[in-house]
This record gives structure tokens, sequence and C-alpha cells, in this order.
């Protein structure tokens, strides 16, 4: 077999992991650390987002005439199973430079890493989700209705990834009543980062037509969780807003 002339995803990974460890800030890390605390441990090597978008741009220059998006999916193995959070980023960002030529296998790839806590919080999940899973959906429009299990998921981030991957296409009308009845599967969920993504999403979905939103949020009433209900209105006149807040509350 011909030696590979090219960066493996295995020293894509290295240089990755060396340029993060010299580029370190532990004060700033500790801080990203605590601003997780409340909900998850997350491990941080104190780099802005400027700077992984910066070192994942330049090692995917190094890369883009040789790889294929294969590469880039075993890039992400290796990284997210790295515990910080700008590890997992270097590798969503390179992997979503081959979203032209996204496979259906990535679904289920996906699903995999979700539940087995590759992604194990709220912003790993959104920064990929919204982007990759975003783009694998307005690609293969056919698992929409597949996505939609994976509201019914145990693990959270597979739940959370349910909704966020539908952010960047939810002012197409055409993704409106999968959201909408992912939204509506998803709100007996009892868990404060399901509420947010929901709301989030309904919040998004509004922007393509208010009136459905306000619509769906009235036809739940109370079983609309309140922080769900209070992010969905935001970019409602104040009147409007407390208008559902009181038409949707526990009587």
């Amino acid at each position: 077999m011909p030696k590979r002339k090219y960066p493996s995803p295995q020293d894509i990974a290295k240089a990755a992991r060396q340029a993060l460890a010299a580029q370190a800030d532990p004060v700033r890390a500790r801080g990203v650390e605590r601003y997780f605390k409340a909900y998850e441990t997350v491990k941080s090597y104190g780099l802005t987002s400027p700077d992984v978008r910066a070192l994942a741009a330049e090692l995917y220059s190094r890369v883009k005439a040789d790889w294929t998006v294969d590469d880039a999916v075993a890039l992400c193995d290796i990284l997210f199973a790295d515990p910080e959070i700008e590890a997992k980023a270097v590798g969503g960002l390179i992997l979503s430079r081959f979203k032209k030529a996204y496979a259906p296998a990535l679904f289920d790839k996906v699903k995999g890493w979700l539940a087995a806590d590759q992604l194990d919080n709220w912003a790993s999940v959104d920064s990929f989700c919204t982007d990759a899973m975003g783009a694998f959906l307005l690609r293969y429009p056919a698992y929409v209705e597949k996505i939609k299990a994976w509201a019914r998921h145990p693990n959270r981030w597979v739940k959370r990834a349910s909704l966020v991957s539908f952010i960047k296409l939810a002012r197409k009308p055409e993704f409106l009543p999968a959201i909408y009845d992912i939204s509506a599967s998803i709100l007996p969920v009892d868990d404060d980062l399901i509420h947010k993504a929901n709301g989030w999403l309904l919040r998004e979905a509004g922007k393509a037509d208010a009136a459905r939103l306000e619509k769906f949020l009235l036809k739940h009433g109370p079983a609309v969780p309140r922080t769900t209900l209070r992010y969905a209105i935001e970019r409602f006149p104040e009147a409007q807003r407390k208008a559902i807040l009181l038409k949707t509350k526990t009587k």
C-alpha cells in the first residue's frame, strides 16, 4: 500500500491539540467552566471563538485538496472524545466545510456521537447541529421525518439536537410542519435545557409566521413550559406577550 502523502485525521487531531494547548488561557478557561457549571461539567482550553474558528480554518487549509468527508468524520471521532469544548468545536467546524459531500450515513453517526455523550454540553450540540445537521436536513429532506424520533430519545443531547438542528431552517415554510410536530411532542419533557431550545426554535419559526406561532402557543396553553413560552414570544410586542402569558397561564 502506498504511503499516504497528506495529513491523516490522526495527524490533524494531534496538530489541533498542540495548537489549542499552546494558546490555552487558564484564567479564561476557569471562567468558561464556571459558566457551564449550572448544567454540566465542561473542560476548556480558554480560547475565544474567533481563535477556534481561525485554527479550524488553518487546519482545513492543510487538507482541503486531499480529504474526503470520511476523513472529516474520522477527525470528529477523535476530537469529539476529547473533554475540551474547543477540541470538539474544531472537529465540527472542519466537518462543516464538507457539507456539500454529506452522505446519508452521517445521520446515524451524529446520533451515535450525541447518544454516547461525545457532544456533552449545550454549546457543542448547538454549534454543531445548527450548522452540520441543518445542512444535512436541507440536503436530505427525507430525514426530517426520521429526526422526529430523536425528540423521544432518552439522551438529553439527542433531544436537544432534534430541536436545534432546525434553527437555520425555521424560516423556510416547508420545514414548519415538522418543527411544530417536534415542538409539541417534546413539551412534556422536564428539562430546562430542552425548554430553552424549544423556545428558541419556536421564536425562529415565529419569524416566518408569527400568527402560526401564536395559534400553536394558545392551543397548547398551560402545557407549554413557561421558559419555552417566554423564549418563544420574545419578539412579540409587549401587549401581545402579556396577553399570551395570561391566556396560557395554569388555572
